[in-house]
């Protein structure tokens, strides 16, 4: 017999969602072989099985939350009976003898705490169990909001809460349900105005919290400017099919600002660090985020040391990055420790926006479409160029504005000038 435990997923991960089970009691597995997958704050994880037999228990059901290091089941030898499921065996218990009416009509808190464990045929998580004791709750009388039957410890929580809430007017007999299985809010039941109610992915959870943090912590600002990306297009024009024949990969248009944004935070290095509480950690490595919108939510990779690769190197490794964001396969090595981040709206269309700060990081370049518009050359010409807004958000903490300018104006001067790339990044 081997347990199914959860495994460390580095330091700054301490839980999980179990988002899909692979196994179900009784398949027979061998060692290596898939048994779930685990949604964490950054990355989804799978784990596989220590040892070969028959998926004896399954603790911890879809969408619970666990712990690193917690058993949420067991692996049996190979001729082992399978333990029966916790929802079967709740669907075999017999029914329980109807309780005197004195004890029904006794108030919530006075009955005794053994019920939580003694109560048979019930199916419901430890962290459920355990609260329901401290809370002398009859899990017999908790409604389970998982479709298998599995109570949770949120189950446990809502039925004290409805215990001690006063008494509500009567509600129609049955509630719509959307296509998610949770119940809209009464309010908004009317047929004529439908609604679907989604749980948030916990990496969009994540998502939410840090970037209200972000704004919440930092004094963030946002400066902009304008590049003329005529001397890029030019040369994506000319050396595009040598670049892929000779690379194997296509010259981008984030090489170049990967490029640019190093050579600004060469010049400028209060852009490349992080406040600890009365501190300045001033970074001397260049290691670029580089924002992806994923399936789940947006996610930022790293490119360590771009200020050591060439334009090929950057373009390969982004490639590389955005794949294995978009196929859910990221690991957490290739999200920690980014030193500045850029992230691209131009893609899905975005002309101007305020990038937020991807805490720690006190600077994060947006950019934007290529859009042409009339450019004033003098006071007597006029020509359409392919222009494109950049936005630099960054923490007024430690960098201040006429220092936030003129780092955005090097990245401008970089870009509109793509040879001095090769010197200064």
């Amino acid at each position: 017999m081997s347990d199914i435990k959860i495994p460390e997923m580095g330091e700054s991960i301490t839980e999980g969602t179990i988002s899909k089970w692979m196994v179900k009691v009784g398949d027979r597995v061998g060692a290596g072989d898939l048994l779930l997958e685990l949604e964490t704050d950054k990355v989804n994880l799978e784990v596989s099985a220590d040892s070969a037999g028959v998926i004896a228990e399954i603790r911890r059901g879809e969408g619970d939350t666990v712990q690193v290091g917690e058993v949420v089941g067991t692996i049996g030898a190979a001729g082992a009976e399978p333990a029966a499921p916790a929802v079967e065996a709740q669907a075999s218990a017999a029914p329980a003898p109807a309780a005197p009416a004195e004890a029904a009509s006794a108030p919530v808190q006075a009955a005794p705490s053994v019920i939580a464990v003694s109560a048979p045929g019930v199916a419901a998580s430890p962290s459920a169990r355990k609260l329901a004791r401290e809370r002398g709750i009859d899990l017999q009388q908790v409604q389970p909001s998982d479709p298998n039957g599995r109570i949770s410890r949120t189950d446990v929580s809502s039925a004290q809460d409805q215990a001690s809430a006063p008494a509500a007017p009567a509600a129609p007999a049955a509630r719509p349900q959307t296509t998610s299985g949770i119940t809209a809010a009464s309010a908004s039941e009317d047929p004529s105005k439908p609604v679907e109610i989604i749980k948030m992915s916990r990496r969009r959870q994540t998502i939410a919290t840090r970037l209200v943090e972000a704004q919440r912590t930092a004094a963030m600002l946002t400066t902009f400017n304008e590049v003329d990306m005529t001397r890029i297009l030019d040369i994506r024009k000319r050396r595009k099919q040598s670049f892929q024949e000779k690379n194997d990969v296509g010259l981008g248009f984030m090489s170049f600002f990967t490029k640019a944004v190093v050579g600004a935070l060469k010049k400028y290095p209060l852009l490349n660090a992080e406040i600890d509480g009365d501190r300045i950690i001033a970074k001397k490595y260049y290691d670029i985020g580089i924002a992806v919108a994923a399936k789940e939510g947006l996610v930022v990779p790293v490119v360590r040391d771009a200020d050591r690769l060439g334009f090929a190197e950057i373009e390969k490794r982004i490639a590389d990055l955005a794949g294995k964001a978009r196929a859910n396969t990221l690991q957490l090595s290739d999200l920690q420790g980014g030193t500045f981040s850029i992230t691209n709206g131009g893609v899905f269309g975005s002309l101007l926006s305020t990038p937020i700060l991807n805490t720690p990081q006190v600077g994060i370049l947006g950019m934007h479409k290529i859009q042409w518009r009339p450019i004033a050359l003098d006071e007597q010409r006029m020509e359409n160029r392919p222009m494109m807004y950049i936005a630099l958000s960054y923490d007024h903490r430690i960098v201040d504005g006429a220092e936030a300018v003129r780092f955005l104006v090097t990245i401008k001067e970089l870009l509109e000038d793509p040879e001095s790339l090769l010197l200064e990044g």
